[in-house]
């Protein structure tokens, strides 16, 4: 798997029907007028190829924060339904866990939702420890 840099529109059309299997609620317009948005705050999206087809897709941040110091923060990260188990997701990480050490990050930081449970098992099986629970408060 090739994994790149997603830059361009056309490139973000390609991977766009990826990235809805884990963000399912955005149409194309709404992804655009986001995705505008967190790029002019520093957010990147990454793909995983498999010869020309998009089989995976990260998002991510770097910020620092007291408790990380410097760190990349994986806001999206899906393997299309089926292509999963195949080695993406895992190849997928590790181009993140060396972008962000190319930057000086000290970790890479994710959530998952608490019914993700084979997600979960993916992320420790890399690893990754589980070491706080996130909360979130509606302005809505």
């Amino acid at each position: 798997m090739n994994v790149r840099e997603v830059e361009t529109d056309a490139e973000r059309a390609e991977v766009f029907p990826v990235l809805t299997e884990l963000r399912s609620h955005l149409d194309r317009e709404e992804f655009e007028a986001l995705y505008e948005e967190m790029a002019a705050e520093g957010y990147r999206l990454f793909a995983g190829y498999d010869d020309d087809d998009p089989v995976a897709v990260a998002g991510v941040t770097v910020s620092t924060n007291f408790y990380l110091g410097k760190h990349a923060y994986v806001y999206d990260l899906v393997t299309t339904a089926d292509r999963r188990s195949e080695g993406h997701g895992r190849r997928l990480l590790e181009f993140v866990h060396e972008w962000a050490a190319d930057r000086g990050c000290q970790a890479v930081e994710l959530e998952s939702g608490l019914w993700r449970e084979d997600a979960h098992r993916f992320y420790e099986e890399l690893g990754y420890e589980k070491y706080c629970y996130s909360f979130k408060y509606d302005l809505q």
